[in-house]
């Protein structure tokens, strides 16, 4: 199997993608962050000491959304047109849903993951002080439109 990221020499490269066509894309990325049910009850009543942790946590999303290029070393910088962050306050916690669009050579999923992955750092960070249980997982792609190789990952999870 051959990576595109190394070269025959197994030396890493970034992708030359000059050759590929211009598609409209997306990307839908998703994760958990878990807490404690009065922690969950203090963010739905915006009653965080710090702010309105949705608010903080959506704009987060955003900006990582748009500087995943250079948290990731291999990923092109891409002209997103659109990023939009959701969540779903459930029994169990927050899941957060980033939706990325471009029209471009590349892929956007590396930066609806990285939305994702900061808008519940994030939160945890806001909430820190009250949750000390808290925990992130289930990152994970769920979409991609565009190019060669459109893909779904799982189905949404439901909290």
């Amino acid at each position: 199997m051959m990576f595109s990221h190394l070269n025959d020499k197994g030396r890493v490269k970034m992708v030359d993608i000059a050759a590929k066509p211009v598609t409209k894309r997306t990307a839908i990325a998703q994760g958990l962050i878990s807490l404690e049910r009065e922690t969950l009850k203090i963010i739905k009543e915006d009653k965080v000491a710090k702010g309105n942790v949705l608010a903080v946590a959506r704009v987060a999303g955003i900006l990582a959304a748009k500087k995943t290029a250079g948290l990731i070393p291999l990923c092109h910088s891409l002209n997103l047109t659109c990023i939009d962050l959701s969540f779903d306050l459930g029994k169990e916690g927050i899941r957060i849903e980033s939706r990325v669009e471009l029209e471009g050579k590349t892929g956007a999923e590396m930066e609806a993951l990285t939305a994702v992955a900061v808008a519940a750092l994030t939160i945890y960070d806001m909430c820190k002080s009250m949750d000390k249980g808290m925990t992130i997982s289930r990152i994970k792609l769920i979409k991609k439109t565009g190019g060669r190789s459109e893909a779904s990952g799982s189905a949404r999870e439901k909290l």
